[in-house]
């Protein structure tokens, strides 16, 4: 007959040893994402200096033409002249104004028309069914092209690029709403109904809280969408603002010119999508976290 051992239920390792064990752990995986982090900026400043290098030099010893393809040299000085002394249009934080005003209400205005068309059609099969051809005709239009029709019947003002903008912006939000609620869960609507939730109730409290990550997940790319319109529709025709400053240096064969109002724009619109991403996650904050 053997001896058997038994083990105490409250025998475990030192808590000081698992301790000391999990700070090490975590530190250890804080030290490589710090590592990971600082080299993904080393690598970001890495190609930007080859890019950049690379384009000043092959312009100064005319592998390249400046004339056509300018410099980064040149770029920043142009953007140095504008903040200093003004464009020819007026000073430049105006022309980012102007821009960035028509921008944000045919951003506002296309989504709440996108959202609110979406959400009605998603939820009325018949709306659904009568507008559904429509709407498919009305999106295969190149938009662009209304910047035209815009510009003859609104003018050269404000309201031409706004409806542009309001056009490039609402179909993308409304295919992402109509989408998120023809998607939302079945068993929870069901669960709803028999707890006795009106249509409106349900519309209010189930379907557009599940269609909210579709809706938040359009906006970023709308609001590019609405900066397009809005400088679209000032390359058309327009009294001020960067697209005006695009079509005024192109006009010239100031390569400078074209290369800096980009480079305001690029500016602006990642300024728009930082914002856009903190919103984003104050209102799905009660999402879990991605791993």
């Amino acid at each position: 007959m053997t001896a058997t051992t038994t083990i105490p239920l409250n025998a475990a390792l030192p808590a000081s040893l698992s301790d000391e064990a999990l700070a090490r752990e975590s530190e250890i995986a804080q030290a490589a994402i710090r590592r990971r982090r600082h080299m993904i900026i080393a690598l970001r400043l890495v190609v930007l200096v080859v890019v950049l290098g690379g384009w000043e030099l092959a312009a100064r010893y005319k592998v390249i033409d400046p004339f056509f393809y300018s410099m980064p040299s040149m770029i920043w000085a142009q953007i140095v002249e504008w903040v200093q002394d003004g464009t020819s249009q007026g000073p430049l934080w105006q022309q980012v104004l102007v821009t960035l005003e028509e921008t944000v209400l045919g951003f506002l205005i296309g989504s709440i028309a996108g959202v609110i068309c979406g959400i009605l059609l998603g939820r009325n099969k018949l709306l659904s069914d009568v507008f559904s051809l429509y709407i498919q005709i009305a999106n295969s239009i190149p938009r662009v092209v209304l910047g035209s029709v815009f510009v003859i019947a609104l003018g050269l003002g404000m309201a031409s690029k706004v409806a542009l903008a309001v056009v490039m912006v609402f179909f993308v939000v409304f295919g992402n709403a109509f989408q998120g609620v023809r998607e939302a869960d079945k068993y929870m609507i069901a669960n709803a109904q028999i707890l006795g939730a009106s249509p409106r109730q349900l519309t209010t409290a189930v379907v557009i809280p599940s269609a909210m990550s579709w809706i938040l997940a359009s906006l970023h790319v709308s609001f590019g969408f609405a900066l397009v319109g809005a400088v679209v529709g000032e390359f058309l025709g327009a009294k001020e603002g960067i697209g005006l400053l695009i079509a005024t240096a192109q006009g010239a064969f100031n390569a400078s010119g074209v290369f800096a109002a980009m480079i305001v724009l690029a500016v602006v619109a990642l300024a728009a999508d930082y914002l856009l991403s903190r919103v984003e996650k104050r209102l799905l904050k009660w999402r879990p976290a991605a791993f």
